[in-house]
């Protein structure tokens, strides 16, 4: 079995479903003969053909806009916004058509689009090219939102997304497009980061979407984290030495809330961390899922390592970037706290 990098693995599955399904498009801006700002559609255009793998204007709102009417009559568009940053201009066409076309025409029309995104930081993208704006989608009825964390989750939930009958908003971490990372960006790899380049199949397999994954069992507490953090809170974990239970959320929306809160029930502690600003980011979500579902078994309160409120700064990227030393601490805190 080939070991890939997430960018490979992406490219892979967008290989796979364009293969399998004559309805599959791909298109956005360098897509096609340029294979991507990043690469992840290296070689498909000269593969499938200026029809299927095509570029488009700088136009984000015009390139959902067309996903949507192409998916309304049959076909299954995956479009790339080059930065997660510049999918503002198509938030409209998401909000208002694609995540209401369903219930607006009785399941008539449907939308089954998949727009991909790079987002976060970790590479000195600065304060336009390093947001991460999953939470803006999560609040809004008929959107999907999806962030994996390692390889082998990035093809099999793109499949899955790909074959969806609803919109999802895909985001890719960019930081862990090329390969293993431990939380620093400054360190070595460390076996807690293996994830980040693994084994991958060639063929067609998906991840359902909304299901969580317990990427390593404790018993002390629950730490919930999706995309970089993961690797981030794997690193914190073992420096801290605290016997955390962390798990990757994998998909926003839909929440695996019944897999969040029998982990949380079990260690009665949890830490919540994600890359973006901290107000009104996932993390509140999240807490209000844990302290509704699971108050009677919190024995300290929920602990939130977040991005700071402010813009994405370029030259103090990695004092914004929740590292693991953050992320220990408030460990350290949780386990203090009873």
């Amino acid at each position: 079995m080939p070991v890939m990098n997430m960018i490979q693995a992406i490219n892979s599955a967008l290989d796979v479903m364009l293969e399998r399904d004559d309805d599959v498009v791909v298109f956005g801006e360098d897509v096609g003969y340029f294979g991507g700002v990043f690469r992840a559609t290296a070689g498909l255009q000269q593969k499938y053909g200026r029809m299927r793998v095509f570029d488009t204007p700088i136009a984000e709102g015009g390139i959902v806009a067309t996903a949507i009417g192409m998916g309304a009559y049959g076909l299954r568009p995956v479009t790339e916004i080059q930065f997660a940053d510049y999918i503002y201009p198509a938030f409209d066409q998401l909000v208002s058509e694609a995540a209401r076309l369903r219930y607006r025409s009785g399941g008539e029309f449907w939308a089954p689009l998949t727009v991909r995104a790079p987002c976060g930081g970790g590479i000195y993208g600065g304060p336009t090219h390093s947001q991460s704006p999953e939470s803006l989608f999560t609040h809004v009825c008929g959107l999907k939102t999806v962030i994996p964390s390692t390889p082998y989750d990035a093809k099999g939930l793109l499949i899955a997304a790909i074959e969806d009958d609803d919109p999802v908003i895909f985001f890719e971490p960019k930081r862990l497009y090329n390969g293993p990372f431990d939380g620093h960006h400054d360190r070595p790899v460390t076996p807690w980061s293996k994830h980040a380049a693994s084994e991958v199949p060639d063929g067609h397999y998906a991840i359902p979407l909304g299901k969580a994954a317990v990427v390593r069992p404790g018993s002390e507490v629950t730490v919930l984290a999706y995309g970089t953090m993961v690797h981030v809170a794997l690193a914190a974990v073992h420096e801290s030495g605290v016997d955390a239970e962390v798990i990757d959320l994998r998909t926003l929306m839909p929440l695996d809330i019944d897999g969040i809160a029998a982990s949380v029930a079990r260690t009665g502690r949890c830490v919540i961390v994600h890359e973006a600003t901290r107000t009104s980011g996932f993390g509140a979500e999240l807490m209000a899922v844990v302290q509704e579902r699971c108050f009677w078994n919190l024995q300290a309160p929920i602990e939130r390592v977040t991005g700071w409120d402010v813009p994405y700064p370029h030259a103090l990227e990695w004092d914004y970037f929740p590292g693991p030393d953050r992320v220990a601490a408030a460990l350290k805190r949780a386990m203090e706290t009873s």
